[in-house]
C-alpha cells in the first residue's frame, strides 16, 4: 500500500461537491487514488468511490474528476 502523500485525494465537501485535493489538507470526507488516469478508470469500473462515499456518484462528477486529473498530470 502506498503512502498517503504519494496518492491523490478525492474529496466530498460539506456542500456535497466532489473535488480533487492534491494537497490532502482540505476539510471533508476523502478517498485516495494513485496519480494516474488508470486508477481513476479502475475506481469507476469497480465503483470504488461509491463504496468509499456510501452513495451513488453521477457520471458528470467522474467526468469532472477525469478533467482535473488530466490537468494535474500535465503540471
Amino acid at each position: 500500500m502506498k503512502n498517503k502523500k504519494e496518492m491523490l485525494r478525492v474529496l466530498k465537501t460539506a456542500e456535497g461537491e466532489f473535488i480533487l485535493d492534491a494537497t490532502g489538507r482540505k476539510n471533508g470526507r476523502g478517498a485516495y487514488l494513485c496519480f494516474s488516469g488508470k486508477c481513476l478508470q479502475e475506481a469507476i469500473k469497480n465503483k470504488g468511490l461509491e463504496r468509499s462515499f456510501k452513495q451513488a456518484i453521477p457520471k458528470e462528477i467522474y467526468e469532472n474528476l477525469e478533467k482535473e486529473l488530466e490537468q494535474l498530470e500535465h503540471e
